[in-house]
């Protein structure tokens, strides 16, 4: 279960408070993998930033009784004067892993980074995409309830790629999935039901393909449309 309570999310910018989304009150279809979709600036990631415990909304509250991910594809959690075997020895002694199962671990998420001998190299000298490689693979060797995942498929080559799509799915039989993407055929392959997350508010589709028809939508004609009432009750905003 996860429900959010009249969460809001706000930042200052040189123009004045920019809003993401205000009073935002709703429930998370459970058993179910849900994509979040919406224009950028949406508040898509932070949303997700949130749920995962490392961003914190001006007021409201995000309650739930799973163990929620970290959003994957999001690096920020990392010292950078530690190398990748070091942040991932602290995190997993946080979730209580240690001895010869967080060695098996340190050992499989450093196969699957895929990022030779940067693993015993500070995280500050990593490039963005070797953090998400490294964000990605510790995310995914942790057991969670529910993972959030962030963009993380734009990530690498197509080898990186399919072995991502083929660890989601894998973990898919066990956890759900909440996603963040613009990839439309991942989110079909992967989503349940769609949730479009807008200045309205937020929406919670049935189907993930009605809530990629309103994004689709909105894109081509650059401005937000009422949708037909194919979604659940409004959220308020």
């Amino acid at each position: 279960m996860i429900r959010l309570e009249k969460l809001t999310k706000s930042f200052r910018t040189p123009h004045g408070r920019k809003v993401l989304f205000k009073d935002v009150s709703a429930s998370f279809p459970e058993g179910k993998n849900i994509g979040i979709l919406g224009r950028n600036g949406a508040g898509k990631t932070t949303l997700l930033r949130i749920m995962g415990g490392i961003d914190y909304p001006d007021y409201g509250r995000v309650v739930t009784d799973q163990r929620i991910s970290w959003p994957m594809g999001l690096s920020g959690g990392f010292q950078g004067s530690m190398t990748g075997r070091e942040n991932v020895a602290f995190i997993c002694g946080i979730h209580g892993i240690w001895g010869a199962t967080q060695r098996k671990l340190m050992d499989r998420v450093q196969d699957f980074a895929e990022i030779g001998n940067y693993f015993d190299a500070p995280v500050k000298s990593y490039s963005s995409g070797m953090r998400s490689r490294l964000a990605f693979g510790l995310s995914i060797g942790v057991d969670f309830d529910i993972y959030l995942v962030d963009e993380v498929m734009s990530v690498g080559d197509a080898h990186f790629k399919k072995k991502c799509e083929e660890v989601i799915a894998e973990k898919r039989k066990n956890s759900s999935f909440i996603i963040v993407a613009h990839a439309m055929g991942m989110l079909k392959k992967n989503c349940d039901v769609g949730i479009y997350l807008d200045s309205n508010g937020l929406r919670i589709f049935d189907t993930v393909d009605e809530a990629i028809d309103l994004y689709k939508g909105e894109k081509q004609v650059k401005k937000p449309q009422s949708e037909s009432g194919a979604a659940k009750p409004a959220v308020s905003a």
